[in-house]
Order: structure tokens, then C-alpha cells, then sequence
């Protein structure tokens, strides 16, 4: 199935090098979940501050065991430190 991941800030840098606007597009078997995709892009869990799925906030309790289907948009941002 096909997926899109957006990396944001520092998280890009784990992006493949093809990818556009830290975006790519991603084949990934069917019930992949959040965590599998991540971890498959070698994104550390702990930088993962901000997960949508859709436009739609995943708790960190559950982001991880959330399974994606076919369409689904995975955007991640790392912890923003401000002042």
C-alpha cells in the first residue's frame, strides 16, 4: 500500500534523499503501523514529539500501534524549543 511520510526540522534529515518538500511517497505492506514506518526510516521514537495521521493528532500512548491504510499522510515534528 502506499503512504506518505512528512519529516519536519531536524526529523527531515532521516528522509530518503528522493524526497520532496519532506515529503516522500513509501510502499509499505498492508497494516504497517506508525511505529513499523518509523522505525523502518530509523526516525528515534524519543524526537517524535508531534504525530498526525491525516491531519489528526495520534496520542503517544497509541501513535505506535496505529495501523495506516492505503492514502494515509504520517507527519511527525520533533520537540520545538522556544524563547
Amino acid at each position: 500500500m502506499k503512504v506518505t511520510l512528512k519529516l519536519y526540522a531536524s526529523l527531515g534529515n532521516f528522509l530518503p534523499p528522493n524526497a520532496q518538500r519532506n515529503a516522500i511517497d513509501l510502499n509499505v505492506p498492508d497494516g504497517s503501523s506508525v511505529g513499523e514506518v518509523l522505525a523502518r526510516h530509523q526516525v528515534p521514537r524519543e524526537n517524535c514529539h508531534l504525530i498526525l495521521v491525516n491531519g489528526h493528532f495520534a496520542p503517544p500512548a497509541t501513535a505506535d500501534k496505529k495501523i495506516l491504510v492505503d492514502g494515509d499522510v504520517l507527519a511527525v515534528w520533533p520537540p520545538v524549543a522556544g524563547g
